[in-house]
């Protein structure tokens, strides 16, 4: 009888573990494909401006949580340029959460994709070591459309990190000033199977990219190829 309960006890974990495995891969996927939507829009993200990110933050579909509140939690992925000086090919993701209150106003009820582009390692360091808060503790604004980033405003070419959102059709840049991006530990140790933080699997190359984030990683490389930021 005890030996029977260990083993399904075991099998329970591994279903679980497996589970979320699963979970985390669909997510993964997902943020490819509106990465590559984004990306395809004619009058989308500028060239110039995604030519000078450092890493990139996809969280597709985040909805509000809390009629009444305005309270919203999205789930989503964090790529990186590699090398120290973020100028290599663009690596494995890292999976991240984004939530604050200011995420369910701008929402207005309405399922939302979010691409944050974060535009200096003083950024990337942000969001890498800690929880932060958009416009405290990193500077964000709404990132600019169209072909060229020249007429943008100086507030936006000086911002770390620049966001935009995609609901039903309509794109835009978008402030997020108030909310709050973090490391999703749980999420990534599903990913990855083990334990690691945002700047082992971003920045040390501690895993490889799973099968679900080789088109998120594929895009980013096709599109932008090298950092042109110095």
């Amino acid at each position: 009888m005890r030996k029977t309960t260990i083993v399904a006890i075991l099998a329970l974990f591994v279903s679980a573990t497996m589970l979320g495995q699963d979970k985390e891969q669909d997510r993964l996927k997902e943020c490819g494909e509106v990465m590559t939507a984004i990306l395809n829009i004619p009058d989308g993200i500028p060239q110039d401006l995604l030519d000078k990110a450092e890493c990139a933050l996809i969280f597709p579909s985040v909805k509000k949580v809390a009629i009444g509140i305005g309270g919203s939690y999205g789930r989503g992925a964090m790529v990186c340029r590699g090398g120290a000086n973020y100028s290599g090919p663009w690596g494995a993701p890292a999976m991240y959460a984004l939530e604050g209150g200011n995420i369910g106003f701008q929402l207005g009820g309405q399922a939302t994709d979010f691409v944050i582009l974060v535009m200096n390692p003083r950024g990337a360091k942000s969001v890498l070591n800690s929880k932060v808060k958009l416009g405290a503790e990193a500077s964000a604004a709404a990132g600019p459309k169209g072909r060229s980033a020249a007429a943008a405003t100086d507030v936006v070419m000086k911002a770390e990190l620049l966001s935009y959102s995609r609901s039903r059709g309509a794109f835009a840049g978008i402030s997020l000033e108030g909310s709050t991006l973090r490391s999703d530990g749980g999420a990534n140790e599903n990913l990855y199977g083990r334990k690691l933080n945002a700047e082992d699997i971003l920045l040390k190359n501690a895993v490889k990219t799973p099968p679900a984030g080789v088109a998120l990683r594929s895009v980013l490389n096709k599109k932008s190829p090298k950092n042109r930021s110095n």
